[in-house]
């Protein structure tokens, strides 16, 4: 790894030579990062493609802590940024934290503009939640735990107004088209369910993924089904480089009811008093981290898996902390909660941890770029280095709506202002589109998703990570007429092979065979595609090799 870093430094984020292409500026993703960036690129042309109509298909809409920004009476920026490097275990940009903090309360304000009914008391100030291993009070919210809905309805509604922005629903991207090394334009695929299943091309001035996480490459998340990875995958085929990919996070409490996505139980009900026990009674994370529930994420996902591996199970106890107050108070975890047939307020809570956010992504800069001309990236499809080996809570919102504005404004200084006005139309282009959904795919979809969370979930050694890039190689060979399951096994393997090459336990990447840090690998992964070939051509030679000795 210590030769790819050297080598990607070399690389530069400023090679944007020429004139851009024609084209409207088109923005992969319609979560809070894709909608933020198209309201600050007003009045600029831009295309959102979203593959669910507007507010169905986006993690942001199912945010319920809120978003963190020090904006309270004795809090500061600084202690914000301190917060997050402590956080992500060694390997956080400590520039980019000081960045994201500072201009945390400015994009607070911006979302204020919009129309987003952040909590205040009778006196104006915000209404503030702590949550795990943050040193204040900071997480700004709407009505408890609505927060991520509440600012997707804004920008919505802000979106259908503004006549610069085109969103087309119902469209998926499956890959980028690279031309005079440089991306000029997105192919897309509208489902054969909502039409006839044939490829159409966008040309681009610019590209800007923010296609959000990674959670459906896991049997067990919180995420929407749309959140496949697929991003990784294109922008690595099209030569950039993926940053951190193996730092994995694992919410600790999501609802075990057999729902799928995992609906969350938000870390603010531990925030406000909320317990974790076991099947025994026992409140078992006070003997394993002096903060007890407000441990750090990683801490506290590792107990819970512990303990439900040894066959005890993990319940949240919200009913003295909360009680009578908790459908007030937590009106969408409430609401999870009927569904699955449980009073909070008198019963305890199954929970068990599960695939929320990705710390890794498509490495960029300060103002978005990738490594790659034309072609941005921001949300949690991004990896700006904000987030280290383990992101702090409510902090993913919040590099949202700042790495939005600057990607806004880096496009902005770079683009002609005659391009404003012209939209350009998809033209239809050759292909037979996606397979069609079969037993097979299904079967492979659900091979895919188990082997993730046995060999690549809370814990991981360096025997299963093997065993997982072996299963995935022959179940990339054997779907590579799908491209979506092609795309989703590609950023299974980044995750998968960044993995075996840490040999150590760091925030949310924890291997059972190397259980302790290494002071010596504090530094951040980069990996491209030929490294990913590289590295499964060892570990298969070293898999086969074990079999011929060890029969």
């Amino acid at each position: 790894m210590a030769a790819q870093k050297k080598r990607y430094l070399t690389k530069s984020f400023e090679g944007f030579t020429g004139e851009p292409g024609p084209g409207d500026v088109v923005i992969i993703g319609a979560g809070l990062a894709g909608l933020f960036t198209a309201l600050k690129l007003a009045p600029f042309p831009v295309t959102v493609i979203a593959a669910a109509p507007l507010g169905e298909g986006a993690s942001s809409m199912w945010a319920q802590g809120g978003i963190a920004a020090a904006v309270g009476e004795g809090d500061s920026t600084a202690k914000h940024a301190a917060d997050t490097i402590e956080a992500g275990a060694g390997i956080v940009d400590v520039d980019v934290a000081r960045l994201v903090a500072d201009e945390g309360p400015d994009r607070i304000r911006d979302l204020l503009e919009y129309g987003v009914p952040f909590d205040r008391d009778l006196e104006g100030h915000y209404v503030l939640s702590k949550e795990a291993a943050h040193s204040e009070k900071r997480v700004v919210r709407v009505s408890g735990d609505k927060a991520g809905a509440a600012i997707m309805q804004a920008l919505i509604a802000a979106v259908r107004s503004t006549p610069s922005i085109r969103v087309l629903e119902g469209y998926e991207a499956d890959d980028l088209i690279v031309a005079n090394e440089r991306v000029e334009g997105v192919r897309l695929i509208r489902p054969t369910a909502l039409g006839n299943g044939r490829y159409a091309f966008v040309p681009a001035s610019a590209v800007i993924l923010a296609t959000g996480g990674v959670g459906a490459l896991f049997a067990l998340t919180t995420n929407p089904s749309y959140a496949k990875g697929e991003a990784l995958a294109m922008a690595a085929r099209a030569g950039a480089v993926i940053a951190d990919p193996e730092f994995v996070q694992f919410h600790p409490t999501a609802i075990d009811a057999g729902i799928d996505p995992a609906p969350l139980a938000t870390e603010a009900l531990r925030g406000e008093g909320a317990t974790l026990v076991n099947s025994d009674g026992e409140r078992f994370m006070l003997a394993i981290d002096p903060r007890g529930e407000l441990a750090p994420r990683d801490v506290v996902a590792r107990a819970v898996y512990s303990e439900l591996s040894a066959g005890r199970g993990v319940f949240l106890d919200c009913r003295t902390a909360i009680g009578a107050h908790f459908a007030q108070e937590f009106p969408t975890v409430w609401g999870h909660c009927q569904r699955a047939g449980i009073d909070p307020a008198k019963d305890l809570i199954p929970v068990a941890p599960a695939e929320h956010y990705h710390m890794g992504g498509i490495a960029t800069d300060v103002r978005g770029r990738t490594s790659v001309t034309g072609l941005w990236a921001v949300g949690e499809v991004a990896s700006t280095g904000l987030h280290g080996a383990n992101r702090l809570a409510s902090n993913s919102l919040l590099e949202a709506v700042v790495f939005g504005a600057r990607v806004a404004n880096d496009i902005r200084n770079m683009l002609p202002l005659d391009r404003v006005g012209h939209f350009v139309v998809p033209h239809r282009i050759p292909g037979s589109g996606r397979a069609a959904d079969t037993a097979s795919r299904l079967h492979s979809l659900n091979t895919l998703r188990s082997v993730m969370t046995k060999y690549v979930g809370v814990q991981r050694s360096g025997k299963g990570l093997r065993k997982a890039l072996a299963e995935l190689a022959a179940l990339s060979a054997s779907t590579s007429n799908d491209r979506v399951l092609s795309n989703m096994l590609l950023a299974a393997r980044l995750i998968t092979a960044a993995a075996l090459l840490r040999k150590e336990s760091r925030g949310g990447h924890y291997r059972t065979d190397y259980p302790k840090t290494d002071p010596s690998l504090a530094r951040r992964t980069f990996i491209t595609l030929a490294d990913l070939e590289a590295t499964e051509k060892v570990s298969l030679a070293r898999s086969e090799t074990a079999v011929a000795v060890y029969p």
